[in-house]
């Protein structure tokens, strides 16, 4: 490999919310933080090269954004998932989770009923509330090995009245990389009944073992005219927080509306270092991705092989996208608050909390993968220990 996904990188200095706000959540930041979704790995050199060369101008002023910091985006998107955006419907966003608030707050009503699929990222359901919009839950179906499907008969029988499907695509956290069939008939469902689609296709990148994306906008015309798409290189490339994300919207009037509003925020300007990191993550860093991916699935299937030899109380999936591992822990007899509780205090380690995505969260946790493998063996080992010790 040409890059170094096993190195340790210190941390202590970086300011990095995972192991400086574990105490907020978890009580203590004495833990191995598996539980938020950034990378302890160096993102791609040519990123860090592009950050110190405009850092080394030293002018840090208003910046304003190329038109091929958009080109550069549609590009990636076509060569990898061969879909063309449309430039003039693109839009910068400051991330993905403001980006949804904002179009549920300018495109929507109160009251409009959400419709999402949990488990699911728990900001979905936060925007949902904090616009004071009505959620809607069509639950995903799980079989007896895990793994996850659409519930499209539930969601039907939903679907009267709902404004907009909010879609994880890939899904966050159980992982699956959504067919184009799937895609196309939950999709038909939302055209039949006429409800718009925010797609969330953040983690599109990061698929593993050879899964291949399908953007919801690209499935069909008739899907594509009610679908807005939200993008970023921050999970792929560890930016989150550069704070560049893109929204492709459905037609150029509503894109003109949203960036009107940026402008009265007074938020619609790049940060310069974003602009540079972004453009040189899509132009040039496609082969870092692919040995991160391959790294990642790697991860994943020590995480299964550990578990099945060592801790058989515990069923990690074999997630086809994303570098989060959806772990099913109700082996070990605990309901969710003693659950945490011995991850934190017996364990020493901090998981995502499976209560945080919804229905169909109890009893799972949510591990990380994007760290060297061999903080992933201790924390493991540390639950191991501690499991034996019950």
């Amino acid at each position: 490999m040409a890059y170094n996904f096993d190195e340790i990188v210190d941390r202590s200095q970086n300011y990095a919310a995972k192991f400086e706000e574990a105490e907020l959540h978890y009580g203590t930041n004495d833990v191995i933080p598996l539980w938020i979704a950034d990378m302890d790995f160096r993102t791609a050199p040519c990123i860090v090269e592009a950050i110190k060369a405009r850092a080394d101008q030293g002018i840090f002023g208003y910046t304003w954004r190329t038109p091929k910091y958009f080109e550069a985006v549609a590009g990636w998107q076509e060569a990898r998932n061969g879909w063309k955006p449309d430039l003039e419907k693109m839009a910068f966003a400051p991330g993905v989770v403001p980006c949804m608030r904002m179009i549920l707050s300018m495109f929507t009503q109160p009251g409009d009923k959400v419709i999402i699929q949990q488990p699911v990222y728990h900001p979905f359901a936060d925007v949902i509330e904090n616009t004071g919009r009505t959620m809607v839950v069509s639950p995903l179906k799980r079989d007896e090995a895990g793994y996850y499907t659409m519930d499209l008969e539930d969601f039907e029988s939903k679907i009267d009245g709902v404004k907009l499907f909010i879609l994880c695509n890939p899904h966050n956290p159980v992982g699956r990389a959504w067919t184009k069939e799937e895609l196309e008939a939950v999709g038909g469902i939302c055209v039949r009944h006429g409800v718009e689609i925010l797609s969330d296709e953040i983690h599109s990148d990061l698929m593993l073992d050879g899964h291949k994306h399908t953007c919801m906008a690209s499935v069909s015309p008739g899907i594509a005219a009610l679908t807005t798409t939200c993008i970023a290189p921050s999970k792929t490339f560890n930016l989150a927080g550069l704070q560049s994300s893109t929204v492709v919207f459905n037609t150029v009037e509503r894109k003109e509306a949203y960036v009107a509003e940026l402008k009265r925020m007074d938020i619609a300007r790049n940060n310069c270092f974003s602009l540079v990191a972004t453009m040189a993550a899509y132009e040039q860093g496609g082969a870092w991705l692919e040995e991160l991916k391959a790294y990642l699935a790697d991860n994943m299937r020590f995480i299964n092989s550990f578990c099945r030899e060592r801790l058989p109380e515990l069923k990690p999936n074999m997630p086809e996208a994303t570098y989060l591992n959806w772990i099913d822990a109700r082996g070990l007899g605990m309901d969710d608050e003693a659950l945490q509780r011995f991850c934190v205090e017996k364990a020493g380690v901090a998981f995502g909390k499976g209560t945080d995505f919804g229905l169909g969260g109890s009893g799972f946790l949510r591990l990380n993968a994007a760290c060297p493998r061999a903080t992933i063996e201790k924390a493991l080992g540390q639950l191991e220990k501690a499991v034996r010790a019950r």
